[in-house]
């Protein structure tokens, strides 16, 4: 890497050296991000979780604590990331049968002084991962799909993912 897109990259210092970005001068907002993911499965897999016939119990409702209890160790997983006092988080897993599987949707939401997507991320991920071991005594081939940012607020900027 040259020197000079070394001094463009916030997480490295002008000699390559990573830290975390000094975040003190910077207003504090509300901040919010939309993550969203899909886990696919066969009709079958879906039509039994559906049903309340998983070996390991309710899955639905266990995907959502994780995915909840993701969001707030988000800082504890992903090393840059800033440790943030979170307002709300809230979980959506809506089965699909055209899909065969689960449309998964994280909102997370503080006020800070820096953003909550990966937190959001995080919550989608390990929500989906769940989901995954819930399950895969039913079905071991279970896939976890298009995890991604939908939009976030505060800051900066903000963004929105144009969905086709």
């Amino acid at each position: 890497m040259q020197e000079n897109s070394l001094q463009k990259l916030s997480h490295l210092t002008q000699e390559g050296d990573v830290y975390m970005v000094d975040v003190s001068d910077k207003k504090v907002t509300v901040r919010s991000a939309i993550a969203s993911g899909q886990v696919l499965m066969s009709l079958d897999t879906l039509r039994e979780i559906e049903a309340g016939n998983a070996p390991k119990g309710d899955v639905i409702a266990t995907a959502k604590i994780a995915g909840i209890m993701a969001a707030k160790q988000t800082s504890n997983l992903i090393p840059l990331c800033h440790p943030l006092p979170l307002q709300q988080i809230e979980i959506e897993i809506t089965a699909d049968e055209d899909l065969c599987g689960y449309h998964i949707k994280a909102k997370v939401k503080t006020k800070g002084k820096t953003g909550v997507e990966m937190e959001a991320l995080t919550a989608v991920s390990v929500t989906a991962l769940t989901l995954y071991d819930m399950a895969k005594a039913l079905q071991k081939s279970i896939t976890i799909e298009s995890i991604q940012l939908v939009s976030k607020t505060g800051g900066k900027s903000d963004y929105q993912r144009n969905i086709l």
